[in-house]
């Protein structure tokens, strides 16, 4: 029997091994530190036996995995403290989330946030007598019978959709017992702090002919400082919430008219156009053409690139002359007709073209979120044609423009290899050495990166790009995608030296991914302080008062024409409270112009940052300024 190390290696073990046998030299002190040993996806205990070949690994509550494992009990002693406070709630499901964990319920009672201290009480009194939590294989039969003796008609419906050959397990915490695939916590005593974060509807599987039920979040952690820091964050990130500064900056609005359709206002396009203009730059540099493809084709298309069987329910649908068409959710098939518009040779290649394509997904109301989730977005899809022997040239080539764009914007970043999915289209020999090509051209380029398994692309595996923002939240951003299916369902060619018909293969690329959400994490990433460059408005100038407004207006005047976004503040209003509205606006520069300024012909210079320079040269103020948006500089 084989083990299974992270770090690659593996031991022979006999069967019916100790897990205590299995750590090898890792202490039992570091165990018990530790949230557990993993087998296989299962925390087992020290004492447990293995009996086949394992993954074996010791996590922490820093690990991805020790999160979810940690969240996911939390989400069972929730679930416990409510069915002690409110005994008749019929329980749906509670998994861990990337962000903490939540349970769906339904109840007559319709719980406020003053019940929140209540159940976290009673977690917490629950948490504290460091119950087991057992893991227990039930047969169906007796899975049915225990649920539908209890009433609880959602874990009956999700018994019965289960395969029938579907290992079903259980765990128990106390007196609460779960239908639950686990992993789980040894006990419950390492969770010492918990807050409840939210409500929410939720319908039954999401689907809204279901009934709604009432979605209760939270977090827990090791340590009360933990949480404090956990909730400083939170606050942090209330602050910096796009939606509210999309507002207060009147970047972009939401209309019940348009549901999930953003409304980009003068202020967001300068911000969305500057942007855009600066990365169609760079793409040209490096080689890539741009093209502009239809938002509508016909269905056939999308039966023919795989979207029908893997994607309809995700997709809008239109009739055209009696014949049936649909809203592009994704680019790629439009590219791949240009492409084949015209023949290509093996010198042609590689082929490079860009698409700031808009299109459209289906997504539920309920999931809809400023302008991180929406139902229509542009992306900035490429699409390469090459040879096989190119790939990994261009794949540098892309991880190098990612680190070009992450880096232009303070971004650190981590890299996943996500793998093939379930559902996923095309030959296994084909996906294999997909895979095996995206993965070393990073280890080529000597790139960290963990496996994120089955959860690359329907036609491809993928690399996707994690970014870390200011306040060290995460976001799921870029993605490079390797492509021999469709290809083959568009009977791709080149000829090659010898003049025979050859299949290229196809490189899918999306840095900033959705321009919208790309968007939306700049927002918050600066909140709401850009950078001198996209900045809507670049200088705010200030009169002192009508006295000298022919005099701001002059300089003003100077800086528009020398390419700089300027606006003049003529009210009169006192000079206070035009300076905290500019600052509120988030503006980068302010000039106050008063007798001083207008006798001596020097500015006033006060900073977003609440820095103030006196008697600058108006040359030098603007050759400052345009030395700052060529360098792309990052101020406050």
């Amino acid at each position: 029997m084989i083990i299974k190390y992270p770090d690659g290696s593996q031991k022979e073990y006999e069967k019916g091994v100790k897990v205590s046998q299995i750590t090898g030299d890792i202490s039992e002190g570091l165990l018990r530190q530790s949230l557990g040993a993993v087998v296989n996806g299962e925390i087992l205990g020290l004492d447990d036996k293995v009996y086949e070949d394992a993954d074996f690994k010791v996590v922490k509550f820093e690990d991805k995995e020790g999160k979810q494992i940690f969240w996911h009990t939390a989400s069972h002693i929730m679930a416990y403290a409510i069915q002690e406070l409110y005994p008749d709630t019929k329980f749906a499901i509670g998994p861990s989330t990337e962000t903490g964990f939540y349970y769906d319920l339904d109840l007559e009672h319709r719980f406020v946030e003053e019940d929140f201290k209540a159940i976290e009480d009673k977690m917490k009194e629950i948490a504290k007598k460091d119950l087991p939590v057992e893991r227990i294989e039930i047969s169906r039969e007796e899975a049915l019978k225990y649920f539908k003796e209890k009433g609880q008609d959602y874990k009956v419906e999700l018994i019965n959709d289960l395969p029938a050959d579907e290992k079903i397990t259980m765990y128990k915490i106390g007196d609460f017992l779960d239908l639950c695939k686990g992993p789980h916590l040894l006990s419950t005593k390492k969770i010492k702090a918990i807050k409840l974060l939210s409500i929410a509807g939720a319908y039954w599987r999401g689907d809204s002919n279901n009934k709604m039920l009432q979605r209760l979040y939270g977090i827990a952690f090791e340590k009360q400082s933990q949480l404090e820091e956990y909730i400083t964050r939170r606050e942090e990130a209330e602050k910096r919430d796009h939606r509210k500064l999309g507002k207060e900056l009147d970047l972009f609005s939401m209309h019940e008219e348009g549901p999930g359709f953003p409304f980009f206002h003068p202020n967001g396009m300068i911000l969305r156009n500057n942007l855009l203009n600066w990365w169609r730059g760079v793409l040209e540099e490096n080689g890539y053409g741009e093209i502009l493809t239809p938002i509508i084709l016909n269905e056939a298309l999308w039966h023919r690139s795989g979207h029908w069987d893997h994607y309809k329910d995700n997709m809008y649908f239109t009739k055209i002359d009696d014949g049936d068409y649909a809203v592009k959710p994704m680019n790629c098939p439009g590219s791949i007709l240009v492409y084949n518009s015209n023949n290509h040779s093996y010198r042609d290649l590689p082929i490079r073209l860009a698409e700031y394509g808009i299109v459209h997904r289906h997504e539920l109301s309920g999931a809809l979120h400023g302008l991180f989730r929406v139902r229509t977005f542009t992306q900035d899809d490429a699409h390469v044609y090459c040879l096989f022997s190119q790939v990994k040239d261009e794949v540098f080539k892309m991880i190098d423009l990612a680190d070009y764009l992450y880096s232009t914007f303070g971004f650190k970043y981590s890299i996943e290899l996500s793998t093939r999915p379930d559902d996923y289209m095309g030959e296994l020999d084909a996906w294999n050495l997909a895979e095996k090509s995206l993965e070393e051209a990073l280890e080529e380029k000597n790139l960290p990166y963990t496996i994120n398994e089955g959860d690359g692309a329907f036609y491809g595996p993928k690399i996707d790009f994690h970014l870390e923002d200011a306040i060290g939240r995460t976001w799921q951003c870029g993605t490079i995608q390797l492509d021999f299916q469709l290809p083959e369902n568009f009977d791709l060619t080149y000829v090659d030296e010898n003049g025979e018909r050859k299949r290229p293969v196809m490189l899918h690329r999306a840095l900033l991914g959705s321009v919208e959400r790309f968007m939306g994490i700049l927002i918050e990433h600066f909140a709401g302080k850009f950078p001198l460059w996209l900045s809507p408005v670049q200088v705010e100038v200030i009169p002192v008062s009508d006295k000298f407004k022919d005099f701001a207006e002059s300089i003003a005047d100077k800086l528009h024409a020398a390419g700089l976004r300027v606006h003049l503040d003529g009210r009169a209003e006192k000079v206070g409270y035009k300076i905290r509205e500019a600052q509120v606006k988030k503006i980068n520069y302010m000039l106050v112009i008063g007798e001083k300024e207008e006798t001596s012909g020097k500015l006033s210079v006060r900073k977003r940052n609440g820095e103030e320079v006196q008697d600058v040269d108006v040359d030098e103020f603007i050759a400052s300024l345009k030395e700052e948006i060529k360098n792309k500089t990052i101020t406050d």
